[in-house]
């Protein structure tokens, strides 16, 4: 097999066997490969002044709001005088942004900001549409450089979550938590174990508008830790009757679309195919066992964390007979986008499809787990002109909310409400909404996006056939409540 990395690669490669003992078998050490990089890390001067809230570090924003005796703010969106409130004059700036954003800010409901009482920590709920029900979207723990990131970044996600529900005929609106990892370190298990807890606290003081779940930098014990201070969330550990995981059902999904975009192509089936994954955690070993199971004909999976790559080198040792490549790459590399394949699979962070990477894509189908893919729609126009079709994330990556969106109602061995989003019967299936949205595409002289956000923007609007608004009832509870003051 020739190698997805390719002998002309820059970085310097070294064996596997050196790094997981003598356990491993010579074939196996023959046809996997790790590729190392130096990393760099960005220098920020923290000597700047900030110019606005925007332009603060969040741990700057937290010091300013405890500055002004505030422990929680809002913004939202009020129906009745068609205009952006917030909390307190001093949350202007994020008033003005909300007002002026014409990319990520949507409409949204709203979304609501808080100081951790036992950890200090910058907690957020952000509220997209929810006629067809309560936000429900995963808590992330990211690191950013400046408040305006972590605004856009739950903005963004919310809305993502939203559309996503509405592809899937989910009953649930756009909601998204996150959190901004604090300047101290959180590894140990007891000061983490505080930050979940005073989300939990957050969640609880919000009423149920928004529902929360598992996403990046979060597992399960987190959520079951936010479970110990509410009911309003969801993917808790199986034993406390949740559904756990949502990585293996996520995984299958993407293989699923995989399938129905090479179906609608005529380019047959996964049988003999390549794919590069950008990503190899949790997500891209379920992907990568489904097209192993599949008779792929051969896979290139990249990381810039070395534990994931050892994880996913133990996990199929001894079974991809070769046809499995690992990388260590940089944080934010870019490379592993443009190597030759059938189809390319980014499953790390959003922003990657963009004007700079795109050009170098030379993959027919670009189908993947990460959230908020594109750079921007109208980076979709760019894969299209160059003949590459997208499965849009929002569509393809669901089953992580499908998995975790009915908790309430109890668990089935093989579930039916979840098996269906993988066969090809059910009208919301993937396969079927992959069919739908690449069909609507050409009809319409459309990009996917355009296509899949045109149908799931007119699903959204559908009310929830029992709670309509129910959500939104909430939030102007919480304001009129003074909620912002109630701590």
């Amino acid at each position: 097999m020739t190698s997805l990395v390719g002998s002309h690669t820059k970085y310097a490669v070294r064996n596997l066997r050196g790094l997981v003992g003598a356990a491993v078998t010579p074939l196996f050490t023959r046809h996997f490969h790790y590729t190392e990089v130096a990393r760099t890390k960005n220098d920020f001067s923290s000597t700047v002044q900030a110019k606005t809230l925007l332009d603060m570090k969040p741990y700057e924003f937290v010091k300013h709001m405890k500055k002004n005796n505030v422990k929680r703010c809002f913004v939202v969106f009020d129906k009745a005088s068609d205009s952006v409130l917030a909390s307190n004059e001093i949350f202007s700036d994020l008033k003005t942004f909300c007002e002026k954003d014409k990319i990520d800010y949507k409409e949204h409901e709203g979304f609501f900001l808080e100081i951790g009482r036992r950890s200090g920590a910058l907690l957020g709920a952000f509220v997209w549409r929810t006629n067809r029900g309560q936000a429900c979207g995963g808590i992330r723990l990211w690191n950013y450089t400046r408040l305006e990131d972590y605004i856009r970044d739950g903005l963004r996600l919310a809305y993502g979550m939203g559309v996503k529900s509405a592809l899937a005929g989910l009953w649930a609106g756009g909601g998204k938590g996150v959190i901004a990892s604090p300047e101290y370190d959180i590894s140990h298990p007891g000061i983490r174990k505080q930050m979940f807890l005073d989300y939990g606290d957050f969640l609880s003081s919000l009423n149920g508008c928004y529902v929360a779940a598992e996403d990046a930098g979060v597992v399960v014990s987190d959520v079951d830790n936010v479970h110990m201070r509410t009911r309003f969330t969801t993917c808790i550990s199986e034993e406390l009757g949740g559904s756990g995981n949502p990585s293996v059902a996520t995984g299958k999904g993407i293989v699923c679309a995989m399938e129905a975009a090479l179906d609608y192509l005529k380019m047959g089936t996964i049988d003999g195919k390549s794919v590069v994954l950008q990503g190899a955690g949790n997500v891209a070993r379920v992907i990568i066992d489904g097209l192993l199971s599949r008779n792929v004909g051969r896979i290139l999976a990249t990381d810039c964390n070395e534990q994931q790559l050892q994880l996913t080198e133990r996990m199929f040792a001894g079974r991809h007979n070769g046809l499995l490549e690992l990388g260590l790459v940089p944080v934010n590399e870019t490379e592993t986008l443009a190597k030759e394949c059938d189809i390319l699979s980014p499953n790390a962070l959003g922003n990657v499809l963009n004007e700079k990477t795109i050009p170098n894509i030379k993959a027919k189908i670009v189908c993947g787990a990460a959230n908020n893919q594109l750079g921007k729609p109208d980076d979709n126009k760019l894969m299209a002109d160059r003949g590459i079709t997208y499965v849009v994330d929002f569509l393809c990556n669901r089953m992580g909310i499908v998995n975790c969106a009915n908790e309430a109602y109890g668990r089935l061995p093989r579930d039916p409400a979840i098996e269906r989003h993988f066969d090809k019967e059910y009208e919301n299936s993937i396969w079927q909404m992959t069919h739908r949205v690449l069909r609507a595409a050409d009809i319409k002289g459309v990009t996917p996006v355009e296509a899949a956000t045109e149908i799931a923007e007119t699903m959204s609007h559908e009310l929830h056939p029992i709670w309509p608004n129910r959500s939104q009832e909430i939030i102007d509870s919480l304001v009129r409540s003074k909620w912002h003051e109630s701590v």
